[in-house]
């Protein structure tokens, strides 16, 4: 992947900021339904995914709300609300979809290389979990797409799933635990950068590393003009387009600002870092096979949900503990400790002000976590593995995210945990913003952008045909279609390589 030094066109048909794992997926998506685009792609650092979409950057979870508690929260009558958790199953299921096709057809190398099978469950302790818990197991399997979880209080049977999490625990403890063997673990940095090796080789497409997005301007026809910066050269050029996609991560707010669209008024930023505790000791390592989620923490980010994880990065197995959340004023891992201060408009003061007093909670949850010691971290970590050692894990950093603050005509403003579509009445510029699922589930947020912001193409034959065949269950709903859900899962199963290996089928025998 080089890094051009001029800008090959200065009229490109579509302009991508950001080179992670959603402008790679929308880049596709468009050049597949007419090849004939034109895309110019403008990343501010030397390499592709080094944010979010890196691998160390985020939790790698295919999330398909298998393992998730955030996604399922318990209401007041004490009941368990799954709607979330179904929409977040079926767009994972169709970036399975979508995945399939770039691996059948070649674009990407084996499966292997950006995703695998690792099975996704949740462990709690104490009745009052143990009950929800069960709660949120018998509404779940009521639905098709979360057949086949399996749901334990039997220490010895979770021991059995996950050693490292029973051993040396007090046997007179109440717990619980979940299991669905068709979780995965994905390598979205290894994903993005295949697929951006790809659209490099393609007619029209460019991409050019260290060049910064400066400044916007709507033109009377609707198109853009930006300001593109050389950061090598420190000249700026200027591009015109009539589609431009803000895909720059934390990096997005700013830039909506800058574009003014009537739009983007309003939403501001609540910026959070994270830390990873990552094992050294190869032979813990093997002991655990599986991502295990547990509840968060009052207050706590969705991006800060406790989980002990499996990870295989760059083709070796590693095991991760976190993420332990912080605060700093950044938006990007490699961005300016400016980024909240400049991001605070008039438009959007009072929304945050808002959001802030509504979220005392998770103030006082980021100032405990800032002020943690090593020790406070291994205590959270033996919560999950009781028998852990300080000299077997390392503290790494993590991603940077940027939770959503918006206009609410009740509370003022609020914090929004996921993410968020921003587009243009007249289609001509749209903008991704938050964080979790995000990536997993960026096929679905893509085809979503495409329908809003290509509508007229979009209602063709001709487009409605190539979408079926990149994604064959595209028209119809996998969350209703039991037959249709159950042999597309069984296809992407065998065509991802996602089947459980003999010896966990030993395992769980």
């Amino acid at each position: 992947m080089s890094t051009k030094k001029s800008i090959k066109t200065s009229t490109p048909d579509i302009v991508l900021i950001g080179a992670g794992i959603m402008s790679a997926t929308l880049g596709i998506l468009l050049k597949k339904l007419n090849p004939a685009f034109t895309i110019s792609i403008f990343e501010r650092l030397d390499r592709v995914t080094a944010e979010s979409s890196d691998a160390w950057n985020n939790a790698g979870t295919g999330h398909s709300a298998f393992c998730e508690l955030n996604y399922t929260p318990q209401k007041e009558d004490g009941s368990v609300a799954i709607d979330k958790a179904i929409k977040i199953a079926e767009s994972f299921e169709v970036s399975k979809e979508f995945w399939s096709y770039l691996v059948e057809n070649k674009i990407t190398g084996a499966p292997e290389e950006f995703i695998r099978h690792i099975p996704h469950m949740s462990f709690v302790w104490g009745e009052d979990n143990v009950d929800y818990l069960k709660k949120r197991f018998d509404a779940l399997t009521k639905h098709h797409l979360f057949q086949g979880m399996k749901y334990s209080e039997n220490s010895a049977e979770i021991e059995n799933w996950v050693p490292l999490i029973m051993d040396g625990r007090d046997p007179s403890e109440a717990v619980a635990a979940t299991r669905m063997d068709l979780g995965t673990d994905v390598n979205f940095g290894a994903l993005t950068r295949t697929i951006f090796n790809y659209l490099e080789t393609q007619e029209g497409v460019n991409l050019y590393l260290n060049h910064e997005v400066d400044d916007f301007k709507h033109e009377s026809d609707g198109s853009w003009t930006i300001d593109v910066k050389d950061l090598s050269t420190r000249k700026t050029q200027k591009v015109r387009t009539p589609f431009v996609f803000i895909g720059a991560g934390g990096g997005s707010l700013p830039l909506l600002e800058k574009s003014d669209i009537p739009e983007g008024k309003g939403f501001g930023g609540f910026p959070v870092s994270g830390q990873w505790l990552v094992c050294n000791n190869p032979e813990i390592i093997e002991r655990h096979q599986a991502k295990v989620y547990g509840k968060a923490a009052v207050g706590s980010p969705p991006m800060s949900v406790p989980h002990l994880d499996t990870r295989v990065i760059d083709g070796k197995k590693a095991l991760l503990f976190g993420p332990y959340a912080g605060f700093s004023t950044k938006f990007l891992k490699n961005g300016s400790y400016l980024d909240l201060p400049r991001s605070i408009k008039f438009n959007n003061i009072k929304p945050m002000l808002a959001a802030g007093i509504h979220n005392i909670p998770l103030t006082k949850y980021l100032i405990d976590q800032v002020r943690q010691s090593p020790e406070d971290r291994l205590a959270a970590l033996r919560d999950y593995m009781p028998q852990a050692r300080m000299e077997d894990w390392e503290l790494e950093k993590a991603g940077q995210r940027v939770q959503v603050i918006k206009k609410d005509k009740k509370e003022g403003g609020v914090l929004e945990f996921g993410t968020e579509m921003v587009t243009a009445s007249d289609g001509s510029l749209a903008a991704l913003l938050g964080a979790s699922p995000g990536a997993s589930t960026s096929v679905s947020i893509m085809l979503e952008l495409i329908q809003r912001c290509f509508k007229d193409q979009a209602a063709t034959a001709e487009w409605k045909q190539q979408l079926q065949k990149l994604i064959p269950s595209f028209g119809s709903s996998l969350a209703e279609d039991v037959k249709l859900a159950a042999k597309t899962r069984e296809r992407t199963t065998q065509v991802l390589k996602l089947s459980a290996s003999k010896k966990e089928q030993e395992i769980l025998a």
